[in-house]
């Protein structure tokens, strides 16, 4: 008989939340032949290539937009790993931003970014699954 596996904790379902959530800003942004580009510097790759899902309102600061897609977009790996607090791609993703959603939204964002949100194992089970589907939609397009 095969031993029963450990539940995954809040904590594990929300890291691989988090994953999938960065990989379908990166998928679902990619055009047919599964190049995407960097919102803040331009730099185009293949979506699994040093692109990440970067987040505009860190996902450390807000439980509220960790997982929204309007907060996670496209950035090579340079941007989202050093140039979001060494450079100006803050500065340019806040461009971006206000082109793609319009000041007003990027302001209401940044105003309530703070706003905590609990989540239960459940919750995190559902955001997963629901990432899942988003993302088999993708891979299946760029087939």
């Amino acid at each position: 008989m095969m031993p029963k596996r450990k539940a995954k904790t809040s904590a594990q379902l929300k890291k691989q939340a988090l994953i999938l959530a960065q990989k379908l800003a990166r998928i679902a942004a990619a055009d047919q032949y599964g190049n995407v580009s960097c919102v803040t510097c331009g730099t185009t790759r293949h979506y699994a290539d040093r692109m990440h899902g970067g987040h505009f309102i860190p996902k450390s600061r807000s439980s509220k937009y960790c997982f929204e897609a309007e907060n996670i977009h496209p950035q090579c790996s340079e941007c989202n790993l050093f140039r979001m607090g060494h450079g100006t791609a803050s500065f340019a993703y806040t461009l971006f931003m206000e082109d793609m959603y319009g000041r007003d939204a990027v302001q209401e964002m940044l105003d309530t970014a703070n706003q905590p949100i609990k989540r239960c194992t459940q919750d995190y089970r559902d955001i997963i699954a629901e990432l899942k589907e988003k993302i088999k939609y993708h891979e299946e397009r760029l087939q």
